[in-house]
C-alpha cells in the first residue's frame, strides 16, 4: 500500500487476512496508529512489514510479531564519529555513521555507507574503483572516453567486479567475504584466487564470495539500498543480526545477550539516531538497554 504497487488481488487478500479474526484487525488498527505515530519517516521506507504466519495463541505475540517500529528521524545528530583504521590515506572515506555520495570523472556515481574508504584509479584501459572497506551503491554511466569502452570495475580484497550496464551494491563483511547485490543490470565477478569461470549475477539478485570460490546467487533482500536513505530496513530478522547492523552506525561496543538473539524484528528503522533506535527496541521487546557507557551497550532479556 506505502508503495503505491496495491493490486485488485493484493488489496482481496487483504481484506480477508484482516478479516479473519478480531485480533488481526487490532494488529491491523496498531500498525495504522503506529504508522500515523511515526509519520515523519519516508513513506516508501516507512512500509509495515506484516508477519505472514497464522495460529498464534495471544495478541500480545501476535502484536510483538508484527511491530511496526519506526523510528523518527533526530532533529539533531551529535556525537565522535571515529575514522575506522582501513580509510585512514583513502582517496574517499567517510566515518563511522556518516554516508557520501560522489560523482566520479565518467559521471558514475558512488555512494559511501557508513566506515567506508575507496581509490578510484581511471586511466587509458579501464574505470577501477578499489574498495578498501565499507559498503558502496555504485550507478554507473557510460564511458563518455572516445574510442574502446573502458570496462567499469570495482576491487575488493577478495575478487573484482565487472560491470554490465548497472546499479550495485558492494559489502565487505568482516569475515573475509564480500557481498554482491545487484539492483539493475548484471555484474560479472571473479575472485581473486578461483579457478575457472567468472558469474554473472543479473538484477535482483546477490552473492558473497571470498578469493576462493563464489556464493550461491539467491534473491537479493527487501530494502537493499534503504541505508542510502539512512535507514535499516529489517524482515524478520534475528535481533543479533539487528544489533550488528546497528553497531556499524555508532561507535564502540553494542553486544547482544545470547538470550535475546532470536527474537525476531520487523521494521524500518532511522540509523541517524541509534540510541533512539535502542530506546524503541527496549519499549517493543522483553529486553532492556544496559550502558557501561556510550561506548560500551549490552541488550539483555529484561
Amino acid at each position: 500500500m506505502y508503495a503505491g504497487r496495491l493490486s485488485e488481488a493484493d488489496a482481496q487478500r487483504w481484506t480477508q487476512w484482516r478479516d479473519q479474526s478480531p485480533e488481526h484487525q487490532r494488529v491491523w488498527h496498531s500498525a495504522e496508529e503506529l504508522s500515523r505515530k511515526f509519520g515523519a519517516v519516508p513513506p516508501g521506507l516507512g512500509m509495515p512489514v506484516l508477519d505472514r504466519r497464522r495460529g498464534l495463541a495471544n495478541r500480545r505475540a501476535l502484536l510483538r510479531t508484527v511491530a511496526v517500529l519506526l523510528v523518527a528521524p533526530s532533529a539533531a545528530w551529535v556525537g565522535y564519529r571515529a575514522v575506522p583504521w582501513p580509510s585512514l590515506g583513502a582517496e574517499y572515506r567517510t566515518a563511522t555513521g556518516e554516508r557520501r555520495t560522489i560523482e566520479l570523472a565518467d559521471r558514475s556515481r558512488t555512494t559511501l555507507n557508513t566506515a567506508t574508504a575507496i581509490d578510484v584509479s581511471f586511466d587509458a584501459t579501464q574505470r577501477l574503483v578499489r574498495q578498501r572497506s565499507g559498503e558502496i551503491l555504485v550507478e554507473t554511466a557510460p564511458d563518455p572516453a572516445p574510442g574502446v569502452a573502458r570496462p567499469f570495475l570495482v576491487e575488493t580484497p577478495q575478487g573484482r567486479l565487472r560491470a554490465l550496464g548497472t546499479r550495485f551494491i558492494v559489502r565487505i563483511d568482516g569475515d573475509g567475504r564480500s557481498r554482491l547485490t545487484v539492483l539493475a543490470g548484471a555484474v560479472e565477478v571473479r575472485p581473486t584466487r578461483a579457478i575457472g569461470a567468472s558469474v554473472i549475477v543479473p538484477a535482483g539478485q546477490q552473492m558473497s564470495f571470498t578469493t576462493d570460490a563464489t556464493g550461491p546467487i539467491a534473491p537479493a533482500a527487501n530494502g537493499a539500498e534503504a541505508w542510502t536513505q539512512g535507514v535499516l530496513y529489517a524482515e524478520e530478522m534475528r535481533l543479533a543480526d539487528v544489533l550488528s547492523e546497528i553497531g556499524r552506525y555508532r561507535s564502540g561496543v553494542l553486544r547482544c545477550d545470547p538470550a535475546v538473539a532470536d527474537l525476531r524484528v520487523s521494521g524500518a528503522f532511522q540509523l541517524e539516531d541509534t540510541d533512539r533506535v535502542l530506546a524503541v527496541l527496549a519499549q517493543t521487546l522483553p529486553v532492556r538497554v544496559d550502558a557501561r557507557t556510550r561506548y560500551w551497550v549490552t541488550v539483555t532479556a529484561r
